[in-house]
């Protein structure tokens, strides 16, 4: 009877919500319409199309049309594309809804806890697909901080070879690792193309925003205006990258026995507890069949959380 009443809520919720997306897009749907009736008189009588593409933000219509209204919705798609992720903005958001709403069902309905337990809950669950993007950006600027070092190295070498600084980029980007290759690649193709390569770096500099990239992206601008031996630069830019990577991790190692620390000491009260339900369940039974029990048991689990949280922001230092 439960999983029933917790299926019905759950698609009430859903119902609820797709009502209110139809009619905020029958209230917007206007104003969208005219817009676009400006935009095609303004753009008539051009010769030449487009040759950018309008890149949906979600398979469905509607889901996407809305999500075009908000601003946030850049940054997670210049995330999704740092991230690496084949995933578009529509379904990730999908994600986080269907996550959220389904945990706050089955809290409420089959758990049976207090309604702001369920509430945070539920957001917790939603914010997992998320959290999982920014790992996985992370992940990837860190393996490229430990590459980006070779790549310089190889680039320096053909410089001095005496090729030109567009075709040494070239040959590094088809050598280069995974990672490295294909933001390399993706910038000589930009330069291929017919943008300058000032923009194209400009561009790398934005797609993997990191002070490795944007000391390397300002050296070789400099070198343009000013001249010099941008091999050798780019040699002492790639030992000193080095330098800073087996530093991180160095920093990392130490940092480690901190958040393993914070990690045991988060988990050893819901340990104590699971132990002494077991032992003696009668006397665990006391506090959640108390009024306030489950309260506090939820308070207890919240600063748990927000404890372990403020831990790993402690020994998290950043070099």
């Amino acid at each position: 009877m439960a999983i029933l009443s917790a299926l019905f809520f759950f698609a009430i919720t859903f119902l609820l919500i797709a009502i209110a997306v139809v009619a905020g897009w029958l209230v917007i749907g206007k104003s969208w319409k005219e817009q676009s009736e400006e935009l095609a008189r303004e753009n008539e009588g051009a010769d030449e199309p487009s040759i950018f593409r309008d890149e949906q933000l979600s398979t469905i219509s509607v889901w996407d049309g809305l999500l075009k209204r908000f601003n946030f919705v850049q940054g997670l798609k210049s995330q999704l594309e740092q991230a690496e992720l084949d995933w578009s903005v529509g379904r990730l958001t999908s994600l986080m809804l269907l996550a959220s709403t389904v945990t706050l069902a089955i809290l409420v309905n089959v758990a049976a806890i207090p309604v702001w337990v369920a509430l945070g809950g539920g957001a917790l669950a939603g914010s997992a697909p998320y959290l999982y993007l920014r790992r996985k950006r992370a992940k990837r600027f860190r393996k490229f901080q430990e590459e980006f070092p070779d790549a310089l190295d190889s680039a320096a070498r053909c410089l001095r070879a005496g090729y030109p600084f567009a075709t040494a980029m070239e040959m590094v980007a088809v050598e280069a690792s995974s990672v490295v290759g294909v933001e390399l690649r993706r910038t000589a193709a930009e330069a291929s193309l017919g943008m300058a390569w000032s923009q194209a770096l400009e561009n790398l500099g934005r797609r993997v925003p990191l002070l490795e990239v944007n000391l390397f992206v300002s050296a070789v601008q400099l070198h343009a205006r000013t001249g010099g031996r941008l091999g050798e630069v780019m040699s002492g830019l790639a030992e000193t990258m080095r330098e800073n990577v087996a530093l991180t991790g160095e920093v990392r190692a130490l940092a480690a026995h901190g958040k393993l620390t914070g990690l045991v000491l988060s988990m050893l009260p819901v340990f104590i507890a699971g132990v002494m339900t077991y032992v003696n369940p009668g006397y665990m039974k006391t506090l959640v069949d108390h009024p306030i029990g489950k309260d506090l048991i939820a308070a207890a689990l919240g600063c748990l959380v927000l404890a372990h949280l403020v831990i790993r922001k402690i020994v998290d230092i950043k070099i």
